[in-house]
């Protein structure tokens, strides 16, 4: 690990450095990665981001590469499999709202509508600048109550709030971290 300012959740091992430094914030615009993330945040709930990480290249195997079109088509076979694995975390509920999020992602597109453009759309396209110390704001209550109107589970206020943290839609990086500046698109004022 080397010497330059993080975030203070960075610095336990160089797991969370690394996502720290090359993801966390940056802002996200493809609209398969937006629904991976916000699937992973609700794996999350209740457990650790590290414990997510560890396990991402196995959840990635076992959604086949969270492909939507994939991920919706899978059967009470696929959940029973993936109850199974010990690559991921085994929560039937988690499970079947991921297969559902791919239905309603596909809902969408076949609909017209880009889940990018839908995501962004809460800030006007924008990153907005946050406070790491909060764990839900009134945005990602909004947020939360339009996508669980749409459908998706395990998209709670708070839920929500770190997976805007995690793909740029708030910037959260504390003022002396190295990232604050690096993320790639200038936040403004919180909303």
């Amino acid at each position: 690990m080397d010497s330059r300012q993080r975030c203070r959740w960075a610095q336990s091992n160089a797991l969370m450095q690394r996502y720290h430094d090359t993801e966390w914030g940056v802002p996200e615009r493809d609209p398969r990665m937006l629904w991976e993330t916000l699937m992973l945040e609700g794996f999350q709930a209740g457990l650790s981001w590290e414990i997510i990480l560890r396990k991402r290249e196995g959840f990635r195997a076992a959604f086949a590469g969270f492909n939507p079109q994939k991920v919706a088509a899978f059967d009470a076979k696929d959940v029973e499999r993936l109850m199974a694995d010990p690559g991921i975390v085994r929560a039937r509920a988690k499970i079947e709202a991921t297969i559902r999020g791919a239905q309603i992602f596909l809902g969408m597109q076949a609909q017209g509508e880009d889940f990018s453009d839908y995501c962004w759309s809460f800030v006007d396209g924008s990153p907005i600048k946050g406070d790491v110390a909060t764990t839900q704001t009134a945005l990602s209550a909004a947020i939360s109550k339009a996508l669980k109107a749409r459908g998706f589970k395990f998209v709670g206020p708070t839920i929500v709030y770190a997976w805007m943290q995690a793909v740029g839609i708030t910037n959260d990086h504390e003022h002396n971290c190295f990232r604050t500046s690096e993320v790639g698109e200038e936040p403004c004022d919180i909303r």
